[in-house]
């Protein structure tokens, strides 16, 4: 690599000392030399040549001096030029004025020409250091532009820093698997134009991902307007069961409100049904050195996605699992029953997590009356279920069981289609 240095001197004689004492460097292209009789003709020739690394400049020089340059040149946006200042030995008091206006070094008249050599040298490997400081912000910059968008900021920006964390392929590690699916999306694509489609699908994701990123979940794939967010990778969460239910229970509010805001311009947007488990999985960085794809594979994760698609048949929103539930300190939800989903051969409890407020309504204490007596096999479970709609005509959950017992099923074994 060739170096470019400016030398800025108003002495006639020093160009042709330079180019006589460098004639091997200059030979051999490790060396160009640029001069200039002042500091007024060294900002020209540093404006036509974008490419300078270095300048040796005197201090004493008509029109514009020395320091008057390196005032210019600290100023300048975008300058990363390395100075030597030029004087002579008695001069200290300028060589500091110098140095505090960003001089990287100094030599002293007459030159010592092995000793230039050898300033050259080191300020030449300091600018390489610098290039390379540099050469590694821009990269860490551009990385945490882009894992910023799967993974919260925080997280996003130590990965960043951390080469070997991208490096992850194939761990084995205890995760929460969320996935979220918008109801009937596919009709809305057909009827609205794209606009539209463009800006409200914007709306919904960035408010989906600023809700999982809040606690600190990765976005591990975004496909249309569906969500796959992970729990407890790459990095480690002791909680990251109960993170993804709060998660969860955050989400469906934000969805509602979205519906709602949407409706109010004419826009009928779909429920946003979401499934949880929480299990080990397969997870790492797949597709090779040239594709980026952060995911999870296993039993865990293909759960979870049935649960969020369970959620069309049992009328809920938020399906989890219960041994997710059996991992949150104070889980507060309602039984959804024992579903056999695709695929398993066991069946798996599931339940729909509540807020607070909503496991305090006195309508959760007479649903989970009803569930105990269908569990119980009691013959009154049909009535409480009615009794449960009567007083609430908007509970989907409820309105599924007292169908399934219309029907003559028992128990709380559901068979999913």
């Amino acid at each position: 690599m060739t170096a470019r240095i400016l030398v800025v001197d108003d002495e006639p004689d020093l160009e042709v000392l330079i180019v006589q004492k460098f004639r091997r460097q200059i030979r051999d292209g490790a060396v160009i030399f640029l001069f200039a009789s002042d500091g007024v003709d060294a900002l020209s020739v540093i404006d036509g040549n974008s490419d300078i690394d270095m300048v040796l400049c005197d201090i004493n020089m008509p029109r514009m001096d020395g320091l008057s340059l390196l005032e210019k040149l600290q100023k300048a946006e975008g300058q990363q030029l390395s100075t030597v200042i030029v004087s002579a030995y008695g001069d200290m008091a300028n060589i500091r004025t110098a140095m505090n206006r960003g001089a990287f070094d100094f030599i002293t008249k007459p030159i010592d020409f092995a000793d230039l050599e050898t300033t050259i040298a080191k300020t030449l490997k300091h600018r390489e250091v610098l290039h390379e400081a540099h050469r590694r912000q821009a990269v860490a910059e551009r990385a945490h532009a882009s894992l910023s968008r799967y993974f919260s900021p925080n997280l996003a920006e130590r990965l960043a820093g951390d080469a070997d964390g991208l490096a992850l392929a194939g761990q084995w590690r205890e995760v929460a698997s969320l996935f979220t699916d918008i109801s009937s999306f596919t009709t809305l694509v057909e009827t609205i134009d794209p606009a539209t489609l463009g800006a409200l699908l914007n709306d919904y994701l960035a408010g989906m991902t600023d809700v999982v990123f809040a606690h600190e979940g990765t976005v591990a794939k975004i496909v249309g307007d569906a969500l796959h967010v992970l729990f407890g990778a790459p990095g480690e969460q002791q909680d990251h069961a109960a993170r993804a239910v709060t998660c969860a229970l955050e989400l469906d509010a934000l969805s509602q409100s979205f519906r709602d805001s949407w409706r109010d311009k004419g826009v009928a947007v779909g429920t946003t049904r979401i499934g949880v488990h929480a299990g080990p999985a397969l997870v790492g960085n797949f597709g090779g050195g040239r594709f980026f794809d952060y995911t999870a594979y296993g039993d865990t994760i293909n759960i979870a996605a049935r649960l969020e698609s369970a959620n069309k048949q049992l009328g809920t929103r938020i399906c989890v699992s219960g041994s997710t539930a059996a991992r949150v300190d104070g889980f507060r939800g309602r039984p959804v029953g024992d579903l056999m989903l695709r695929g398993r051969a066991e069946a798996l409890r599931a339940f729909e997590p509540l807020s607070s407020k909503q496991y305090d309504d006195p309508s959760t204490a007479s649903y989970l009356e009803a569930f105990g007596r269908l569990e119980a096999g009691d013959a009154n479970a049909l009535t409480a279920f009615a009794a449960q709609i009567g007083k609430c005509p908007d509970d989907q959950l409820a309105s599924f069981h007292l169908k399934r017992l219309l029907n003559g099923a028992n128990g709380t074994r559901i068979s999913l289609d």
